[in-house]
């Protein structure tokens, strides 16, 4: 079941590739296509040039950019140089990225001419290296296409699979991001278990990858995987419903990964009779799908989509479901081979029955090394070989596991617990509903109470008090929200993580 073969040092998946693979591509962008050997090539010129510029064994260097062949080429070049990546949202805001500047002690940039103004002002008085990725005006400073052209010391092509090869910051849901520090061989673990002998993605295999390259999501499976399996992808920059729809209507792509949003865009945005030919799976990750929306894409467009439960500190993937066999829809499935876990009592610690609530935690190969310089936060996560997520979930009599929420996210109404995501799955059900979220608010003698912020579909005229009667009619009194608030969108990660603490902001803002 474990294809071992796909655990290896990223030069050796490159030089493997290149040989069997040469002249097949591994990736394209809106701008153009790159054949493994040319991947193989370039990336071992941009390692060499990575260590004249100082790019020592085991420093940081930062990728912001935005999906495209040259993240991609900037991130293999960082591993053969014996560097560690660190990955930045092309998104990032100048005190974001001056944050993982500094707490990375990144000395190597790479990013485009646009990007090069701001990375200069987060870095301050701190020395740093651009490399320039033409876009826009271009920029006094070192050219990344030169460095891929010119010829260069040779690479450091170090095997260094269980040290830190990967710092990827955490989605920052609840405020303050952590520097999550990946192995390679935890990363490949995931592909070697899951992405290959459960999604049966094989070299045969062309993935449309709209998913931030930067989320461990997708820098496993957009990235690595796709090198490893030595299978064909395109990364779109950004997710675009209109060019997502035109893309898959080609029939040239046989998988596409995504998170809950984008396929409920998928949906609602289809022509009726819309299909999408060639494609055999969707898997869904990075956020708690909705049977609802797992039913309505299959009915609309007959391709089966696979929910799957994955978070950064354990190299995304902790369980899937599986093309074959039975579902339980609004389960993310069963473990990944070689991973264990458990429900626990989040205050005895002790394991729950069957269908009971508490805490998911895992122990596996797949586990971060730790917090980067947050020894505390690490101890606190990793105790005694088990990962302590904060996610809520209940497993049926057949195994089949179920994330009902966050921990520190519950809502305790009067002593009784209200997890968001149950009354946000009542509310997306409802006819004018484009997305929604909840969180608790005080209250003066409840302790806390609910209130759901909605954004409408496009021109519906959607009234509060029509989604509060259908929250009545499928939600005991105490979970039905207490109000609505209409926004024009719901603030979500990368990966499709509600950030609640941004609707709590927006909420303080609106009652000064």
């Amino acid at each position: 079941m474990l294809q071992t073969d796909f655990i290896a040092s990223v030069p050796t998946l490159l030089k493997r590739q290149a040989k069997l693979r040469g002249d097949k591509v591994a990736y394209t962008d809106a701008g153009g296509a790159i054949t493994y050997a040319a991947l193989d090539q370039t990336t071992a010129r941009l390692a060499g040039h990575l260590q004249a510029q100082g790019a020592a064994v085991g420093s940081a260097v930062a990728v912001f950019l935005p999906n495209s062949i040259a993240w991609i080429q900037t991130c293999f070049a960082t591993l053969r140089a014996g560097a560690v990546s660190v990955p930045i949202s092309y998104e990032a805001t100048e005190p974001e990225v001056a944050y993982r500047i500094e707490d990375s002690d990144c000395r190597i940039v790479v990013t485009t001419d646009e990007r090069a103004e701001l990375v200069r002002r987060a870095a301050g008085a701190r020395p740093l290296i651009l490399i320039l990725v033409d876009r826009g005006a271009k920029q006094d400073g070192v050219r990344l296409a030169d460095l891929l052209t010119q010829e260069a010391e040779a690479p450091r092509d170090p095997e260094r699979m269980h040290e830190a090869s990967f710092i990827v910051y955490t989605s920052g849901t609840t405020g303050r991001a952590k520097g999550v520090l990946l192995s390679l061989h935890s990363m490949l673990w995931i592909t070697a278990a899951c992405w290959g002998p459960i999604y049966g993605i094989t070299a045969n295999d062309v993935i449309l990858s709209p998913l931030p390259l930067f989320h461990s999501y997708a820098l496993n499976l957009s990235v690595l995987s796709v090198l490893a399996i030595g299978a064909s992808e395109h990364l779109m920059e950004k997710f675009s419903t209109k060019d997502a729809l035109r893309l898959l209507g080609e029939g040239r792509f046989t998988f596409m990964p995504g998170v809950p949003t984008m396929f409920h865009y998928l949906v609602q945005a289809a022509e009726p009779g819309q299909k999408l030919p060639g494609l055999r799976l969707c898997v869904s990750a990075g956020a708690i799908m909705p049977a609802t929306l797992n039913r309505e894409f299959e009915d609309r467009f007959g391709v089966r989509l696979l929910d799957g439960y994955g978070i950064t500190e354990t190299a995304t993937m902790v369980t899937s479901n599986w093309p074959k066999g039975g579902r339980v829809l609004g389960s993310c499935g069963f473990p990944v081979p070689g991973l264990a876990v458990r429900i626990v009592d989040p205050a005895t610690r002790r394991d729950v029955d069957a269908g009971a609530e508490g805490e998911l935690i895992v122990r596996g190969p797949n586990l971060m090394l730790g917090y980067h310089n947050k020894p505390a936060e690490t101890a606190a996560a990793l105790r005694d070989g088990w990962y302590h997520t904060g996610d809520l979930a209940r497993a049926d009599e057949n195994g089949f596991l179920t994330i009902t929420g966050r921990l520190k996210e519950l809502i305790i109404r009067g002593g009784q617990n209200i997890a968001p995501a149950e009354i946000e799955e009542v509310a997306s059900q409802f006819d004018g509903v484009a997305d929604c979220a909840v969180i608790g608010i005080p209250h003066q003698s409840l302790g806390e109470v609910p209130i759901i912020f909605v954004a409408k579909k496009d021109g519906d005229d959607l009234k509060a008090d029509d989604l509060l009667a259908h929250c009545r009619k499928h939600l005991s009194a105490y979970k039905v929200p207490e109000a609505v608030h209409f926004v024009a969108d719901i603030p979500r990660t990368g990966s499709g993580k509600i950030m609640r603490f941004k609707l709590r902001d927006r909420l303080s803002q609106s009652n000064r």
